[in-house]
């Protein structure tokens, strides 16, 4: 029977047990260049798999993470036996990231991608404000914040959760629109949107109280508005272990283990 996985890459990051872990499994198994590859395992944490998603983004190659970082929440287990077995063994999945154009005070247009979330954060002492509207009818006049953030259903779980935010399932067709230790409103604690929604938000007094948007690690400074949407055009493809899937993880991650 033709296998799913014939030729492996493998990156890792640069800390000392990910790249013990590189010369493990290269010594043990065959490997070929990224761009030769129809899978792509990954040694590290969240970090690298989000840094590798962005690297790979658009390819639809999928990839297979295995742990050798902090917290490992998209992470499969190491264990150095049984890689091409795992790998057809393995469940699919997909994720799109969100399309972020922001606009600077100089009206220059910026765009970049994010897997977990598009945030926006003041850059000084004083609160931003924000107003907030979504498929171009204002929501909320005035926000005043640290700053506010979109979360997609797998980054729910990363900076939305510390937050306060809504935990989504996977398969979930939401984003969670959460602000960042708003001050006014004092009671509002976001809103759960169609993850078809087109989210507008604009920076009220971008001069004297500055403003930065970010797209997981892109960030922008001095913004006055920013626009986020899903992109359906990308897909974002991760294996897991059976019975590990981003799902299960979520899922146990709203019961507290």
């Amino acid at each position: 029977m033709a296998r799913r996985f014939n030729h492996v890459a493998f990156v890792a990051s640069p800390t000392p047990e990910a790249q013990a872990a590189l010369a493990l499994l290269k010594a043990r198994y065959p490997g070929v260049e990224p761009e030769d590859a129809d899978v792509i395992v990954a040694l590290g944490g969240d970090g690298l798999m989000l840094r590798t998603l962005h690297r790979f983004m658009g390819t639809s190659k999928p990839i297979y993470g295995m742990n050798k970082g902090t917290v490992g929440f998209l992470m499969n287990e190491f264990r150095e036996d049984e890689l091409f077995e795992r790998l057809e063994a393995s469940e699919r999945s997909v994720t799109h990231p969100l399309l972020m154009v922001a606009w600077d005070v100089r009206g220059e247009a910026h765009t970049a991608r994010a897997i977990n979330e598009v945030s926006m954060l003041r850059q000084t002492y004083q609160a931003a404000k924000l107003r907030v509207s979504i498929d171009n009818q204002v929501r909320l006049a005035e926000l005043a914040a640290d700053g506010i953030l979109v979360a997609t259903p797998a980054g729910s779980t990363a900076y939305n959760l510390s937050v306060n935010g809504p935990i989504l399932p996977l398969n979930a067709p939401l984003l969670a629109l959460t602000p960042i230790s708003a001050f006014r409103p004092r009671h509002w604690r976001g809103a759960l949107l169609p993850d078809y929604a087109k989210i507008q938000i604009e920076v009220l007094e971008p001069e004297e109280r500055p403003v930065s948007a970010v797209a997981d690690h892109t960030e922008f400074r001095d913004v006055s508005r920013v626009h986020t949407s899903m992109d359906r055009s990308i897909d974002l493809v991760m294996l897991h272990d059976p019975g590990h899937s981003l799902d299960e993880r979520i899922l146990r991650e709203q019961f507290g283990y």
